[in-house]
């Protein structure tokens, strides 16, 4: 049975390793949405570097999510003072499990308060998309489908929960969910 693969993408206001106080925010928010998302029926697992030091992305060690990528429009730093980005790839049973937790809980409340860390832009914040049974998503299939998403809209291929499709690619229904900033084309 497939999987759905799930890539979050967001330039931050500040450096990661910015001591200011919305920075500190950021991070504390952050590890207690994982925390409660990591329990959520229908989690299976999300991208964790092997040594995970504050800022330090695109050196880390992903393993088999392999190596660090961002979209082409990201156009802040990549060293650990400069790096001001925040990114996630999970994995999930479904879409509807997904989706519950991201519009339900800590996260949902996070959301409310996004613009407060994250730049707004132009660009799709997330990219949701299928993957076989026992395949584990990269870094760099997140970016190719977000990328994709940006500039094609809502496909089999890159889709989005307001938007989505099943696995045979038919056009599927995730319900009321969630803000329309998803929205793309």
């Amino acid at each position: 049975m497939p999987h759905l693969a799930l890539y979050t993408f967001g330039t931050l206001k500040s450096p990661l390793v910015d001591p200011a106080p919305l920075t500190e925010e950021f991070y504390d928010i952050g590890a207690t949405v994982y925390q409660e998302i990591s329990r959520h029926p229908g989690y299976l697992a999300h991208a964790e570097a092997a040594d995970g030091e504050r800022g330090v992305l695109f050196e880390a060690d992903w393993g088999a999510w392999g190596e660090f990528a961002v979209p082409a429009w990201y156009g802040k730093g990549r060293t650990r003072e400069t790096t001001a980005l925040a990114a996630t790839l999970s994995l999930w049973t479904g879409l509807s499990p997904a989706v519950d937790a991201i519009y339900t809980g800590l996260h949902r409340q996070a959301l409310t308060r996004r613009h407060d860390w994250v730049e707004r832009t132009e660009y799709p914040n997330y990219v949701t998309w299928w993957v076989s049974d026992g395949a584990i998503p990269t870094w760099r299939d997140g970016v190719s489908r977000l990328e994709h998403l940006h500039d094609h809209g809502a496909a089999p291929h890159a889709f989005t929960f307001h938007h989505s499709f099943a696995p045979d690619g038919t056009a599927a229904r995730a319900g009321s969910i969630g803000p329309k900033s998803d929205r793309v084309r």
